[in-house]
């Protein structure tokens, strides 16, 4: 596929983004802009930045064009800084100083261009004394205060892969802060850097326990509270066959709905008496075990008990729900999630699948206005793949 410029066609289609290559939370951020109709051009290493998997399925690089430049070379930095004086946004996800010492800082790159907005997203953030310091996902929510209560086990504390740190508190912000900044620097004429740290934004995401915590409703304590397992009624319990179902029936009158379809109405105890918890999760987990996910799916599906199948990736795609909104896609062979959120007038679409390092090195420059590639590729400064 010929890259050009306005491929997208989502709302911020005619944003141009500027990312400089890095893994995780950096990625998924661009992602989401160009999924969102921004047009992004990668900016990477030959041989592309070091993540799992294979690239032909990194569908943290889908979307945008991959440029290879050697950024030790002062001439892919004046190249980089071309690409930055026509566009609105720029994203990195290196360590406190790398940036600076490539010459890339914000500095050079607003003097370049006063209405950038410059987005840095790290897990310890700019400043503080752990800065500098190497960590991941783990490290930063366990900082921050979220690994503590996740889990339902007292023993330890469970984490759910890098969901809540690299992509909750650290991309998710990080747009956030961009297009704020961007909706700003339009009316201001001025950019400004904007700081996303992962620690930061999962403690964001903590408010509501925060709150709860200061109430004395919640106790920091695994498995002891309304939303984490403490409560029966809001909880995964096993079925017939080995899989799972999640109940969520918080409001009484949802509640009444679990029990009529689970057979108990009139027979399970008070849930008003936390004394009799232990005595109805029990016969909750007797019960569910009774069925398969199946069966239990086909007596709780379209009613408002609030209890769904636990379902791994593959399966919840074909779920008609999902199926039918075409939450997930397949696209070239690739089973991946479709742009999100969805929008009635500027809808998203997927424009380009994962990019190999360097694939799109000339057109993208060229399209991007660069008037020198033939000699960026010919003393190695930039590369095609």
């Amino acid at each position: 596929m010929t890259y050009r410029l306005g491929q997208g066609t989502g709302p911020l289609r005619g944003v141009k983004v500027v990312e400089v290559a890095g893994i995780g939370p950096g990625p998924h951020a661009a992602t989401l802009l160009a999924d969102l109709g921004a047009d992004v051009i990668r900016l990477e290493r030959p041989s592309g930045p070091v993540s799992p998997g294979d690239r032909r399925t990194d569908l943290l690089t889908r979307g945008r064009p991959s440029v290879a430049l050697d950024l030790k070379r002062p001439e892919a930095v004046e190249t980089a800084l071309t690409l930055v004086a026509g566009a609105d946004v720029l994203t990195e996800g290196l360590r406190p100083g790398a940036m600076e010492r490539l010459g890339l800082g914000p500095e050079p790159c607003l003097t370049r261009n006063p209405r950038l907005v410059y987005g840095r997203m790290t897990g310890w953030g700019q400043d503080g004394p752990l800065a500098t310091t190497a960590g991941h996902d783990l490290n930063y929510i366990s900082l921050a205060g979220a690994l503590h209560g996740l889990g339902q086990t007292p023993e330890r504390p469970q984490f759910p892969t890098n969901l809540v740190g690299d992509f909750g508190g650290g991309s998710t912000y990080l747009v956030i802060g961009v297009l704020a900044a961007l909706l700003e620097s339009r009316a201001s004429g001025r950019g400004q850097v904007v700081d996303a740290a992962i620690v930061d934004g999962t403690a964001h995401l903590s408010a509501m326990f925060a709150g709860m915590l200061a109430s004395e409703f919640s106790r920091e304590e695994r498995g002891a509270n309304l939303l984490d397992g403490g409560a029966p009624f809001y909880d995964v319990y096993e079925t017939a066959d080995g899989r799972h179902m999640s109940v969520g029936a918080l409001e009484p009158q949802f509640y009444a709905v679990l029990l009529e379809g689970l057979g108990l109405t009139g027979v399970a105890p008070d849930r008003d008496d936390p004394d009799r918890w232990p005595e109805l999760r029990a016969l909750l987990t007797r019960r569910f075990r009774e069925r398969t996910q199946a069966e239990w799916t086909e007596v709780f599906e379209g009613t408002d008990a609030c209890c769904a199948p636990v379902l791994p990736l593959t399966d919840a795609a074909r779920h008609p729900h999902l199926r039918e909104r075409q939450t997930y896609v397949e696209r070239d062979g690739v089973l991946q999630p479709a742009p999100a959120p969805r929008f009635s007038r500027t809808p998203a679409t997927l424009t380009t699948g994962p990019t190999m390092p360097g694939a799109q090195t000339r057109e993208a420059l060229e399209a991007w206005g660069v008037a020198n590639v033939d000699a960026l590729l010919e003393s190695g400064a930039a590369a095609e793949g």
